[in-house]
């Protein structure tokens, strides 16, 4: 199962597969482009009646989610997700977005909105029905508006930045085993391997009882940049390290880059369902490059834990902004969000 684009001025490519061990797949992925359009009804310029016209671009859009909950459960859980998070990006997101900053916060607010909706729609698809209750998904969403993308994410599925032979993480796992390792309770080289790096404490759905937190970032792009978005069916298997070699050697054959992925966490194993999408911007014009002091990574980081239902209208709705100095978007913690003490 896979999507590519060929004829835009970027390429990308997904695959997803249901590895070695599971009966069927509960990932899900979207890659998608979008355009500003009229349906002309009737007009007395020279036009058709019934006629779809499109403007210009507004970006695209490369999504992974990865269901959880059971076989049913969990693949309802990633498509209700997926389906709504469509119908809102269609309906709901401004995407004339400004420069100024001030706009920008509003673009970034009305991401977060949108997560925390589809978070309540898998939550009212569990209640209405016994079977899928409890059900969830992680979902983690690039926005590329170039060259600025916007990551919106909850869960351990990830995104990763692949520049100069250099491969950086830019969310951060809602594991228990990674809260563990912020906290200090537990050391970097054992989160892996951690009976607790399987437990999300952080997913649209679930039990509900835990208030989404929308984590989202900007990052200015650049012309050779890689975006790889996927499951942690393939990141239980290949490290930082592994995905650089793979995208290096890979090149501008994002497909080749995909299918290496996949196979190799299924040579490994393949216990869990594995997803990959991979991004790269064919545009190389010098005008189009972000400054020098653009390009550090991360430019900043918001974190957004309100989920109050009034919120899920309220185009105000808070969000706290983190400016970037060192590296934040590595180190920060919430502790309101760590596992109580037995």
């Amino acid at each position: 199962m896979n999507a590519l684009s060929s004829d835009e001025p970027f390429r990308a490519f997904g695959l997803t597969d249901v590895g070695q061990k599971r009966d069927n797949n509960q990932d899900q992925f979207l890659i998608s482009e979008l355009r500003a359009s009229m349906h002309i009804h009737a007009s007395s310029l020279p036009v058709h009646s019934s006629s779809t016209l499109f403007g210009s671009t507004r970006g695209q859009v490369l999504v992974v989610a990865d269901g959880m909950g059971g076989h049913a459960s969990g693949r309802r859980a990633s498509r209700v997700a997926l389906d709504d998070l469509v119908s809102q990006l269609l309906n709901r997101v401004h995407w004339f977005l400004r420069t100024d900053r001030e706009a920008e916060d509003e673009f970034i607010e009305s991401l977060q909105r949108v997560l925390r909706r589809t978070h309540a729609r898998v939550l009212a698809e569990a209640a209405s029905n016994a079977n899928h209750r409890g059900m969830g998904t992680t979902l983690t969403m690039a926005h590329i508006v170039w060259p600025r993308m916007y990551v919106v994410h909850a869960g351990d599925s990830r995104c990763y930045l692949i520049r100069d032979q250099e491969c950086r993480q830019l969310t951060t796992d809602h594991t228990l085993a990674h809260q563990m390792v912020q906290a200090g309770g537990l050391a970097p080289e054992d989160e892996a391997g951690s009976r607790w790096s399987n437990v999300l404490w952080n997913v649209l759905g679930g039990s509900g009882e835990q208030e989404l937190i929308a984590e989202v970032h900007r990052v200015e792009l650049r012309a050779g940049d890689t975006v790889l978005l996927c499951s942690d069916g393939l990141t239980r298997y290949i490290n930082d390290d592994g995905i650089r070699e793979v995208v290096t050697e890979g090149g501008q054959d994002v497909e080749a880059i995909c299918h290496r992925l996949l196979g190799i966490a299924n040579a490994a194993g393949g216990e869990d369902n594995i997803t990959a999408v991979v991004f790269q911007h064919k545009g190389n014009d010098p005008e189009t490059e972000p400054s020098t002091q653009q390009l550090e990574l991360p430019l900043y980081l918001m974190m957004d834990q309100s989920t109050d239902e009034s919120d899920l209208t309220n185009p105000n709705a808070d969000g706290e902004t983190l400016e970037a100095d060192g590296d934040p978007l590595w180190s920060f913690s919430d502790e309101e969000t760590l596992p109580e003490e037995s």
